[in-house]
């Protein structure tokens, strides 16, 4: 598969639009094979998953459904799932309230990171974790993280030991301009969708981002700049996954 050129946040949404609208692949469908992907690259990171914890941090949008399907996946794979939620329930919708959803159904528990007790709380158990997932804020995200976000984030950015994960863009992260808000996300590992994005090359944006995979999370290949050539013999770049 040829390497996708680095996109823009108002690209990606386009894409996102054209493959639900103009070719019918349903916003739940992107999710599922956005958060399977990223599930695949933090197994392997895992030598033993049976035997390792992995803590899930989602806020309310699509980057917080991806965070479920990323646990629901993994579960099955026998990791064990430490899952948060750093928004009110009340404030999921569309694919993410599904995806939180299906989790509940399995029975898999879903602890409230709201409040700087539990916050707090939480520290002891992110910092025993193998890997941390931070599916807090997505491409959309611009201008400064709000409480209790950046509290939250401030604790993972304090820890010793665990890889950290980005979904998608590390939060806080503005994904054209490649520059860190007030509370900013640093990944060692950035599992990102479709296609590089702009901000990830600017001067700076290496000290967030980590080592950056791209994930194909199955929209037409027409769509994505870069993809719709033949693939070149040899060649380098960010390492992608299926």
């Amino acid at each position: 598969m040829s390497q996708p050129l680095p996109m823009t946040r108002q690209a990606v949404r386009q894409i996102d639009r054209r493959a639900i609208e103009e070719f019918g692949i349903p916003g739940v469908v992107l999710m599922e094979n956005a958060g399977r992907g990223a599930a695949r690259v933090i197994l392997d990171l895992l030598d033993d998953p049976a035997g390792s914890r992995v803590a899930i941090v989602c806020g309310a949008g699509n980057n917080g459904g991806d965070g479920f399907v990323i646990a629901r996946h993994l579960h099955n794979e026998h990791v064990e799932v430490v899952t948060y939620l750093a928004v009110e329930p009340q404030r999921l919708a569309g694919d993410a309230l599904v995806n939180y959803q299906i989790v509940r159904r399995m029975g898999l528990p879903i602890h409230p990171l709201i409040h700087p007790d539990r916050i707090a709380e939480a520290a002891d158990v992110l910092r025993g974790s193998r890997v941390v997932v931070d599916a807090l804020l997505g491409t959309g995200f611009s201008g400064q993280v709000r409480p209790p976000l950046d509290a939250v984030i401030a604790v993972i950015n304090s820890l010793r030991g665990p890889k950290v994960v980005a979904v998608d863009v590390p939060s806080g992260l503005d994904c054209d301009t490649g520059r860190p808000s007030n509370a900013t996300i640093r990944a060692d590992v950035t599992v990102t969708f479709v296609a590089p994005k702009v901000g990830f090359a600017q001067p700076g944006a290496n000290r967030y981002v980590g080592r950056i995979v791209v994930v194909d999370i199955g929209v037409p290949r027409e769509l994505v700049p870069g993809r719709d050539r033949p693939r070149a013999s040899g060649g380098c770049g960010a390492s992608s996954a299926p």
